[in-house]
């Protein structure tokens, strides 16, 4: 693909409306807003830049990288072991769960839209038990085969995570559309700073400094009632 059709390629996968399971799942947020700690949209912002600088950027990121520099070199075993250390990370079975959920989805989605692209190794290595196919796995190797750039496949997760953040506050708090997106705008521009955090770190540091995240993923599935899955 030519560097504009990639582009435009690259925004079918970044659009809200794939239907890969993304609206299911609120990794946490909705725990914390029945606990009373997210209540508008400026603790909103403030979670969602927490979650971007120090899980996002520092952890699935580094499987987007691990793609980068592995998959041409057909390094897989390399890359699964990667993939591994960044999801088992995950402290809450239901997030490893949702992950995995929406990444195998969109594996399959993208290899159905662009069946020319050759998704053996990844579909293969799933088959197999070698890997998870993960969200953050699926999207760089994705992002890969239609020529996207590796800065722009960490910067396009970024911005789903981002999204699929906003998108379930909109379900579980007072705020409205126009309010959404509006903090969807002033989120994005933070990528750039997760960029340069993702760029100082090698795939195999990947880290995540989110405690109460993890412990409201955790406690999730636990709640008296629940909209999202995980």
């Amino acid at each position: 693909m030519n560097d504009n059709i990639s582009w435009l390629a690259m925004q079918q996968l970044l659009d809200s409306a794939l239907p890969i399971g993304g609206f299911s799942h609120s990794f946490g947020l909705e725990t914390m807003v029945q606990d009373g700690r997210m209540n508008d949209s400026g603790q909103l912002y403030a979670y969602a830049s927490a979650m971007l600088l120090q899980s996002w950027a520092t952890s699935d990121a580094m499987a987007v990288k691990a793609v980068y520099r592995d998959a041409p070199a057909k390094e897989w075993e390399r890359l699964w072991a990667v993939e591994r250390l960044v999801h088992l990370q995950r402290i809450s079975s239901e997030s490893r769960s949702g992950v995995e959920k929406m990444g195998r989805r969109l594996l399959q989605l993208a290899a159905a839209i662009h069946p020319g692209l050759d998704w053996a190794p990844l579909t293969g290595a799933l088959k197999a038990g070698r890997c998870f196919a993960s969200h953050p796995l699926s999207h760089g190797y994705a992002c890969l085969l239609l020529g996207v750039s590796e800065e722009k496949a960490m910067q396009g997760y970024f911005y789903t995570c981002i999204v699929t953040c906003v998108n379930s506050a909109l379900r579980l708090m007072p705020i409205g559309q126009t309010e959404g997106q509006s903090l969807i705008a002033r989120l994005t521009p933070l990528t750039e700073e997760a960029l340069r955090v993702a760029a100082g770190l090698e795939p195999e540091e990947a880290y995540s400094n989110m405690p109460m995240a993890e412990l409201a993923m955790m406690r999730h599935e636990r709640l008296y009632s629940r909209l999202f899955m995980s």
